[in-house]
């Protein structure tokens, strides 16, 4: 299988890998042929890549990070979460709390366990849906980014479960904010974003005030836009003031928010989304964590068309899990874009050879 953007789709192309929706429901199945109107509907709906069968690479393995079962029950841990929260009156959303934050625990622990268990590196782009609500997938994304930085450094079970519970609520404060805001399909006026910036606030107020959660959970809602530098928000606090949480969960939150499908812009590939993240290490991201997620996350996924820097071009076979962005690639065009008989070379051994650029279109 291949990685292709969804305006690089004709009719005809083969649908390698299902396209569901939060709740696990397939939308296109494997193996369809995708028509113009689906192709356009794809785009519509905020789908930037799809993985497509071709010939070259119908033996490539795109790994799943945590399994269906899993992503299902915490997609809908999360959202029956904060749609209670949303819907009960202020009196009551304490006990809600009370009530969810052991299915919370729950599910964090088994998240926990499968990305520590898992054979390949930290890729989500294998997983491909579609969903109305960007802030509970986002959650979960993020509560499994954290949990991979945390578990690279090495962190205690009840320290990274704590971390879980924050990053699933770090976005808690959002359902205080109007919908039409948080949905808008265009970009904000500089009174919506400061709307918008009011959710760590929310979030941290609503939080603070449960009981049987630690406070450092209202704590990672609270500074996880803040910033090494003292330029982010709420309070412009610095690293030194910043929680270690907080600190994890800004990575992985810049990281999904910017690879991401979103109806304003196209996603990201996570070697994009890293440059983001080490072009603020040291200002605004603490660097050692940037370090940890890059020997985590699949920098260049399987499936993804790359020009190395001796000119040949090759798909992304096979990762490394400590060695994140040394794939095994398969050669299919030679330094003159000559078409060869494939073969495959590990950048792991091959260290004089890197790669030079990804292809957002099948070359």
């Amino acid at each position: 299988m291949r990685l292709a953007n969804t305006k690089s789709l004709i009719p005809g192309t083969i649908v390698g890998q299902a396209v569901r929706n939060e709740n696990g429901s397939v939308l296109i199945q494997r193996g369809l042929s995708l028509t113009g109107k689906m192709i356009n509907r794809l785009v519509q709906q905020g789908i930037t890549y799809i993985y497509i069968e071709d010939d070259l690479t119908s033996d490539i393995h795109i790994p799943t990070v945590i399994s269906e079962t899993t992503r299902i029950d915490a997609t809908n841990t999360i959202r029956d979460t904060f749609t209670s929260i949303r819907q009960q009156g202020f009196a009551n959303r304490s006990f809600i709390m009370e009530k969810k934050n052991g299915q919370m625990t729950s599910v964090v622990e088994r998240l926990l366990d499968e990305v520590m268990n898992r054979d390949d590196a930290l890729s989500l782009l294998a997983d491909v849906f579609v969903t109305d609500d960007y802030i509970f997938q986002h959650s979960l994304n993020v509560t499994i980014y954290a949990l991979a930085i945390g578990t690279e450094l090495k962190l205690s079970k009840e320290k990274l479960v704590q971390i879980g519970v924050g990053s699933m609520l770090h976005d808690v404060g959002k359902i205080f904010i109007d919908p039409k805001i948080l949905k808008k399909p265009s970009g904000l006026s500089d009174v919506e974003y400061e709307t918008i910036k009011n959710h760590t606030q929310y979030g941290y107020d609503f939080l603070r005030k449960q009981h049987n959660l630690p406070l450092v959970v209202a704590h990672c809602a609270l500074q996880h836009h803040e910033r090494l530098d003292g330029t982010g928000y709420p309070r412009g606090i610095k690293g030194e003031d910043m929680h270690a949480y907080a600190k994890i969960i800004a990575v992985a939150d810049v990281f999904d928010a910017v690879t991401s499908n979103r109806s304003y812009r196209e996603a990201m590939l996570p070697h994009e989304g890293l440059e983001i993240l080490y072009a603020g290490a040291v200002n605004l991201f603490d660097k050692e964590l940037v370090e940890a997620f890059k020997r985590s996350v699949a920098v260049y996924p399987n499936g993804l068309t790359v020009e190395l820097s001796d000119n040949r071009l090759g798909v992304v076979v096979k990762q490394h899990k400590h060695l994140c962005d040394r794939p095994v690639i398969r050669i299919i065009k030679d330094s003159t874009q000559q078409d060869v008989i494939p073969y495959e070379i590990d950048l792991s051994t091959s260290l004089s050879i890197t790669v030079k650029s990804c292809f957002h279109q099948i070359a």
